[in-house]
């Protein structure tokens, strides 16, 4: 079978499509068609040398690890495809990264100061937007979740969050296939489908809007229509500017979640269950690093049995 790189990752892609989510196909697209094709379709040399130098030329450009490993995912995927239908032979490769690229990140968290002051708008400043701020502060939840809380899914009797969906806009462009919609979905693991208990303050925050709000009707928006992401983030960055908090990331609310978690020494695989993360090593991975303080606690404890 003669068939170039390029035609090669098109029949995968039409192949993905018919079995993966919209949204899985959207990123497995992006990343072929950003980084994959341009290295390999005029220049199809595969072997495990020019994998690791195609890895290595994305890490020295400054994309972040996860985005090379997602690529290098969607790489695997796509030889073994090609083998599949006898475009090459069997590509064994392993790539391999530099310590530095795999050390742990420093994830940006709103400041106990930017926290409190924050907080206090929000508790005297009522809208559906800032409740759902709020919530997320007390809960981790992820953008797109908070995106798709209907209010039947907040249970003030139980005191309960359930989360079920995700909203996200899908984009997909390629050759013969152009999509751009917003997608109200399950969460793509079903880890991140979960019930979260709801704090005092915000089950407060609540109950009055509850007895009146149609349980269809989303938490952001107030009607059937749920909020986009990118329309909330906006919000988000205009109400820092007028708090004069330091622009973060809608994400950066999570963050402080799980840090302050950790910090008050709450347990790893609870923290990680209300998070959603599909194993507890990604919790650790991301937000346990022990300082110095901890590491001499360690010391000193370890003294301490060996001089008994």
């Amino acid at each position: 079978m003669s068939l170039s790189f390029s035609q090669v990752a098109a029949l995968w892609k039409a192949d993905k499509l018919q079995y993966v989510k919209k949204s899985t196909y959207a990123v497995y697209s992006q990343l072929c068609n950003a980084y994959i094709l341009p290295a390999f379709d005029r220049h199809p040399l595969l072997d495990e040398d020019s994998i690791q130098a195609f890895a290595n030329s994305l890490l020295n450009d400054g994309y972040a690890i996860k985005t090379v490993k997602d690529t290098m995912l969607v790489l695997k995927m796509l030889l073994r495809f090609g083998e599949k239908i006898g475009a090459w032979t069997h590509i064994e490769f392993t790539v391999r990264y530099s310590s530095q690229a795999v050390g742990p990140r420093n994830y940006p968290t709103l400041s106990d100061k930017h926290l409190r002051r924050l907080l206090k708008y929000l508790q005297n400043d009522f809208s559906f937007e800032n409740l759902g701020i709020l919530i997320c502060l007390h809960s981790g939840l992820r953008i797109g979740e908070v995106c798709g809380l209907q209010w039947k899914d907040l249970d003030t009797t139980a005191g309960v969050i359930h989360v079920n969906k995700t909203v996200q806009r899908i984009y997909i462009s390629d050759d013969d296939f152009h999509e751009n919609f917003v997608s109200v979905d399950t969460p793509k693991t079903k880890s991140s489908i979960r019930d979260i208990p709801l704090s005092k303050k915000v089950r407060e925050a609540i109950r009055p809007f509850k007895r009146v709000m149609h349980p269809e009707d989303y938490l952001l928006s107030g009607n059937r229509t749920p909020m986009e992401p990118r329309v909330y983030r906006r919000y988000f960055q205009k109400l820092l500017r007028e708090l004069k908090i330091p622009p973060v990331r809608f994400h950066a609310l999570r963050h402080s979640f799980a840090t302050r978690c950790i910090a008050n020494r709450c347990d790893y695989k609870t923290v990680s269950a209300i998070l959603g993360h599909s194993s507890i090593s990604t919790t650790l991975d991301m937000y346990v690093h022990p300082g110095f303080r901890e590491k001499k606690q360690v010391i000193d404890k370890m003294s301490r049995i060996l001089e008994k």
